[in-house]
């Protein structure tokens, strides 16, 4: 009865065993080469180049009218006017 036991129980922890092939190794890399992709320079961070694009008015006042653009949301405009005033020529 012992033997049997034994047995058994080595065959369930027998399917505790890790047996995912090599899925897992290379998991992430599509997102990582995309990442890679969409970088244009890496070390940009490193080096004490100025930015070239924006001098410091119009990237402040983009930043302002970015940040103003969530205090009053745009209006909702009514897309289906179903039996409405417009284009009913009245």
């Amino acid at each position: 009865m012992k033997t049997i036991i034994l047995l058994l129980g080595a065959a369930l922890l027998g399917g505790c065993a890790g047996t995912t092939p090599t899925y897992d190794a290379r998991n992430g890399d599509a997102v990582r080469q995309a990442r890679l992709a969409m970088t244009i320079d890496p070390g940009a961070g490193a080096s004490g180049d100025a930015v070239a694009g924006l001098d410091g008015r119009a990237a402040h006042e983009a930043i302002v009218q970015y940040v103003g653009s969530f205090k009053a949301p745009p209006p909702v405009v009514n897309v289906i006017n179903i039996g409405g005033a417009a284009g009913s020529g009245k």
